[in-house]
């Protein structure tokens, strides 16, 4: 298991934080106190951990398959439906989420091989992941991959606690199956929007992994 880039920064400046925060309470709750040092100092060790955890990548076997699509995010899907689709496709497709919980892992990857074709962020609200209409209105980033057996819209979507959604794709792009295409920061959603001919191989309440869950296939 390896840490992602992306937490560098948060790490260091928690470890910072935490490290002066004990320092104080140690100083000042020494003589008649000490339980409240060593319960922050507890506390401290849990939170750091949490963090280190958050931003884990852990190893794991991807699965390869030309005209399958894989889950690009761990979590548990959420919503399985048509929807009609008027910011890319104009018309209706079926629309795979997976909520990812602050514990899940947080890479996301891409579902099929394929060219990116439209990569659009879209500032929005912060409403929780699973609200129905976080979709379209909250703040998200929106790629269209394309290969010879048809065409997918993935979007990242904030929820109430995400705050930053990072993104590496960019038109022109071309990525292979399983390959990290962005990061969500504490909770989050991850839509796929399907042709409607498309074979769905997963359930409403089934846990997914990215990269490795298949979720659907082209006929």
């Amino acid at each position: 298991m390896t840490i992602h880039r992306e937490g560098y920064r948060i790490i260091g400046v928690s470890a910072l934080i935490l490290v002066v925060i004990n320092i104080l309470c140690f100083y000042f709750f020494a003589d008649n106190l000490e339980w409240i040092s060593y319960s922050i100092l507890l506390i401290s060790i849990v939170f750091f951990l949490f963090i280190l955890y958050f931003f884990r990548i852990p190893k794991r076997q991807l699965t390869f398959s030309e005209n399958k699509i894989v889950a690009p995010a761990d979590g548990k899907v959420v919503v399985i439906e048509q929807v009609n689709n008027a910011e890319y496709f104009r018309d209706d497709r079926i629309q795979v989420s997976i909520f990812m919980s602050p514990v899940n892992v947080h890479v996301n990857r891409v579902p099929m091989d394929g060219k990116v074709v439209y990569n659009h962020y879209h500032k929005g609200k912060y409403l929780v992941a699973w609200h129905p209409k976080s979709s379209t209105q909250n703040e998200r980033h929106s790629i269209v991959l394309e290969n010879a057996h048809g065409t997918i819209l993935v979007r990242q979507i904030a929820g109430a606690l995400a705050k930053r959604i990072c993104n590496y794709a960019e038109p022109g792009k071309v990525f292979k199956q399983g390959e990290e295409f962005g990061f969500i920061k504490f909770g989050s959603r991850v839509d796929v929007l399907l042709p409607l001919d498309a074979i769905v191989e997963v359930q409403p309440g089934q846990v997914v992994k990215s990269g490795v869950t298949i979720i659907a296939s082209f006929k």
